[in-house]
């Protein structure tokens, strides 16, 4: 493209247009793989001692909150990657920060009387929260690639 328009815009290269079913497979799988280690999660901590009334060690209530992440995440990672000026620079912080935020409702749990939420259950939780976050990561690298700046 010539002419005023482009000659006002920036000469920053940006990164290619992700394909919708690329990322919309890429999404799938990460739900997936998520899913199954965060079983392997529950599952463990369960075998260990955690207790079983807690609902949040159960497919029922990680799986529906581990895709819901990951589709938020996605949301935060493409608006990142379209709008900063540096956004690798920008998520290096940010991903830590907004993991360490997901732990607080984790936490509250230890003190709210809740009997079926140990110190146990509570750490499976937040493993839970750095598993999703692995996959995720991984996976919108890889299907979301961040313009060279």
């Amino acid at each position: 493209m010539s002419g005023p328009v482009s000659d006002a815009l920036p000469s920053v290269p940006s990164a290619r247009r992700p394909h919708f079913l690329t990322v919309a497979a890429g999404l799938l799988a990460a739900a997936a793989v998520s899913s199954l280690v965060d079983a392997v999660v529950a599952l463990t901590a369960l075998a260990a001692g955690a207790s079983e009334k807690l609902p949040a060690l159960h497919p029922p209530a990680y799986v529906p909150l581990t895709v819901i992440g990951i589709l938020l995440g996605a949301i935060g990672w493409a608006v990142v990657r379209r709008f900063a000026n540096q956004p690798e620079r920008l998520l290096r912080w940010l991903v830590p920060v907004v993991v360490v935020v997901s732990f607080v409702p984790d936490l509250a749990l230890l003190g709210s009387g809740i009997p079926a939420s140990g110190p146990l259950a509570v750490v499976a939780l937040m493993v839970m929260h750095v598993v999703v976050t692995a996959v995720a990561v991984s996976t919108y690298r890889r299907v979301l690639p961040l313009p060279v700046r």
